[in-house]
């Protein structure tokens, strides 16, 4: 790629589009419709808790379990027109150079980060969000789980909510693992999904006196175990009751 192409690149990446607007645009609220009606045609899709997003304003950090290509579609077609405002996401650099869904991604709220590296831009991004009183999702484990049970999570999201005080609300997936296998190019019907919304919640101070990486650890574990709380024992993984906190 050429110098001024990986500017370009950069650029795009990190400015989200129509930040000061919380509104959903004219794409979104068309791709998200298209997303209710496919993923409809492909599933029995219930839902938990969406009273919990009537009526919220300000920042929000929306964050949930990963295990299909079918988690983001379903949360930003049917949480989007519940809130009535512009689910900003993190997504791979990577899809931004995918024909036509990459440019869609950029007009759906995606900021194209860097997978696996220190993206500081990326971070400063996603914190703008919540800054300006915006929403914002988030898969803490950072990537999709082969097994359908929760990983151990990456700390970036603890990070964000400490350093911006946004209510966090943790949502729970179910049978989208069915729905849309990893590694499945395309979805399969006859799925049974259940999405469960929890109470928001705030990360309160740490008063403990624990040095700053063990109260980030505690954080994080902290977060994992409200959306665990959603799941059924079989997808709580390391944030199970029954096993031990993750270092």
């Amino acid at each position: 790629m050429s110098a001024q192409g990986r500017s370009r690149d950069q650029r795009t990446r990190h400015t989200p589009p129509a930040l000061l607007d919380d509104r959903p645009g004219w794409t979104i609220r068309g791709t998200d419709a298209f997303g209710r009606l496919a993923c409809r045609a492909l599933a029995t899709i219930d839902f938990d808790g969406l009273e919990h997003l009537r009526g919220v304003e300000g920042p929000l950090l929306i964050v949930a379990n990963h295990v299909s290509n079918a988690d983001a579609p379903l949360i930003g077609s049917f949480l989007t027109p519940v809130l009535g405002r512009r689910i900003h996401w993190l997504g791979k650099a990577e899809a931004l150079r995918w024909p036509f869904i990459g440019s869609m991604l950029v007009r759906n709220g995606v900021l194209f980060i860097q997978r696996g590296a220190a993206d500081i831009e990326g971070f400063r991004a996603a914190r703008r969000v919540l800054d300006e009183g915006h929403v914002l999702c988030i898969f803490p484990e950072g990537t999709r789980s082969s097994t359908g049970a929760l990983q151990t999570a990456k700390e970036g999201t603890t990070i964000l909510a400490q350093r911006t005080d946004s209510p966090i609300v943790p949502v729970g997936l179910v049978g989208t693992r069915r729905m849309w296998p990893r590694g499945r190019t395309l979805p399969r019907t006859g799925a049974h999904v259940t999405v469960s919304i929890g109470a928001p919640f705030r990360l309160e101070a740490d008063r403990t006196g624990a040095p700053r990486k063990v109260a980030q650890a505690a954080a994080t574990t902290l977060i994992m175990r409200r959306i665990a709380e959603l799941l059924p024992p079989d997808q709580r993984g390391v944030y199970g009751e029954e096993t031990p906190a993750p270092p």
